[in-house]
């Protein structure tokens, strides 16, 4: 990882596909490469693809290729004719695939845009979470976000969207109202709302950078405690300082213990988890990251913890890459108690590529382990308390997400009683996390034995 960050931005990235993430670093090595590309290959389909290949033979995490003849491949790629960059496309990922690297992959223009917006935390848009009410099925606003225009509009939770600029939302999926709804910071939209008990209205509105909301929290007392709960999604440019307020905040409120909740949370950016780690660590690792020729680098803390109160980690299947650093930080550490399901199980680091044409290349660079010296790569972190919920459980928070992260929830109930256990409740010293390494073991609970 020394080499890479020579090269690389500071600037972290992350691709995220269903339950499976990167922690990515993006490069400006490609700007410098276009330029060279331009002038040598004019801006061919062949310029596209070399790109890909250098890049790949400049980083990638293992020298040999899967045992692949990376220079044979490149010889193969630039004997075709291309005559389109889609042409190229397909030809590239027939080159990648033969790594068996599901992370080192190519993102046409609009998934690498995606990808862009995703990591930055932030939107061109209007502000407001939107879904289609099962009972109505119509559009409607979930939540107008905080200091977003459809606040400042009086946009309120429940509106039912009718139309967009003139277009009818009947029968309109999400995804196609947000694309409507998206645009040019500065520009105009019109939005058509029907407001229980009142006549339809209309309601103009100037799009505005949004910055999306990845953590949610709140002061919650159970179990005779104040519980600090607070829900990550995901690891994006802003989640560090979203939640450095919700620590602040919750520490305002006089809490005396933590939940974190990672569960469903794919990962995102590494310095975001770093920097989220040492918001609850004021010493020991977090994480080590071992490059293509042996060089590692081991991230610690820094003594910037913001709270040293009993904390509890809550995971699951879809917890991964920067939640599985965050959480295996916390757990050698003995800095948390970790309750739920196993892990996702992946420790790979990547380089994200604006290539020539504003297409993307994700390249692994780099292997990270626990503070410990785990490898949890497609293995997972086992939570010292293991509770998997029951399909019918499953089924029950999925219905009704106002039952997650409480006593109904039977993985918070589960982290509320631990916590009233002395020995999760006070952080180790050094010396006793080194000694409870030796004795510790994961416990199995199954979810129906709860009782509360």
């Amino acid at each position: 990882m020394n080499h890479s960050a020579k090269r690389h931005s500071p600037l972290q990235a992350a691709l995220i596909g269903g339950a499976i993430a990167t922690t990515a670093t993006i490069s400006v090595f490609g700007q410098a490469w276009t330029r060279c590309v331009h002038a040598a290959l004019q801006d061919s389909p062949k310029a596209l693809v070399d790109q890909v290949w250098q890049l790949v033979n400049r980083e990638y995490v293992d020298g040999k290729f899967n045992q692949q003849d990376w220079q044979a491949i490149r010889q193969s790629l630039l004997s075709k004719e291309y005559t389109s960059n889609e042409q190229a496309y397909v030809e590239i990922r027939k080159a990648l695939q033969r790594l068996e690297d599901p992370y080192t992959r190519f993102l046409d223009p609009k998934q690498f845009q995606a990808l862009t917006s995703q990591t930055s935390g932030e939107v061109s848009g209007i502000g407001i979470r939107m879904e289609i009410d099962e009972k109505t099925k119509k559009l409607t606003v979930v939540e107008p976000i905080e200091n977003s225009p459809a606040i400042k509009a009086g946009i309120k939770k429940g509106d039912q969207i009718l139309a967009i600029n003139g277009k009818s939302t009947q029968n309109m999926k999400v995804d196609e109202a947000s694309s409507l709804i998206r645009g040019q910071v500065g520009t105009s939209l019109n939005l058509r709302l029907q407001r229980p008990g009142k006549n339809t209205f209309d309601v103009k509105l100037t799009r505005a950078t949004i910055e999306i909301p990845t953590v949610n929290y709140t002061l919650k007392q159970d179990g005779g405690r104040r519980i600090g709960y607070i829900q990550l999604r995901e690891f994006s440019s802003h989640a560090a300082e979203q939640m450095q307020r919700a620590i602040r905040e919750l520490n305002r409120q006089k809490v005396d213990s933590y939940v974190l909740d990672l569960r469903g949370n794919p990962g995102g950016l590494l310095q975001a988890s770093i920097e989220i780690a040492r918001m609850w660590l004021d010493s020991g690792g977090i994480v080590k990251t071992v490059d293509r020729v042996g060089s590692s680098e081991e991230t610690k803390a820094n003594r910037t913890a913001l709270t040293n109160q009993p904390l509890a980690v809550l995971v699951d299947g879809n917890s991964a890459s920067a939640s599985e650093i965050l959480t295996g930080a916390l757990k050698d550490n003995n800095r948390a108690v970790v309750v739920g399901s196993k892990t996702f199980g992946k420790a790979l680091v990547q380089s994200v590529h604006e290539l020539v044409d504003g297409s993307g290349l994700a390249v692994t660079i780099a292997h990270y382990y626990t503070p410990k010296g785990t490898d949890i790569n497609k293995k997972g972190i086992v939570p010292d308390i293991e509770l998997d919920l029951t399909t019918a459980q499953q089924r029950q928070l999925a219905d009704n997400p106002n039952l997650i992260g409480t006593l109904s929830d039977p993985q918070y109930a589960r982290a509320i009683l631990a916590l009233s256990n002395k020995n999760f409740a006070k952080p180790a010293t050094p010396a006793q996390t080194s000694q409870t390494a030796k004795t510790s073991a994961p416990l199995s609970v199954r979810a129906e034995d709860l009782k509360f």
